[in-house]
């Protein structure tokens, strides 16, 4: 059996950079301003407050999170 030559390679997860590690401390914000951050295969919800949400596999969930978060 040959090997999977065409195969492109991927960084492992722990090499994906974590959207809440920062070099300088969080400042207080008036209100929470959220994204989403792509982590491997998956997208998650993510806010100025440190709030992450759950990874997902579809962004329109890790959207509706963020949406949630910021409702409430």
């Amino acid at each position: 059996m040959d090997p999977h030559t065409k195969a492109t390679p991927v960084a492992p997860l722990a090499s994906v950079p974590d959207p809440r590690d920062r070099a300088e401390p969080a400042q207080p914000s008036v209100g929470h301003s959220t994204s989403t951050a792509e982590r491997g295969s998956f997208c998650l919800a993510v806010c100025s407050c440190g709030w992450t949400g759950p990874a997902r596999r579809s962004r329109d969930l890790a959207r509706k999170d963020a949406g949630r978060h910021t409702a409430g």
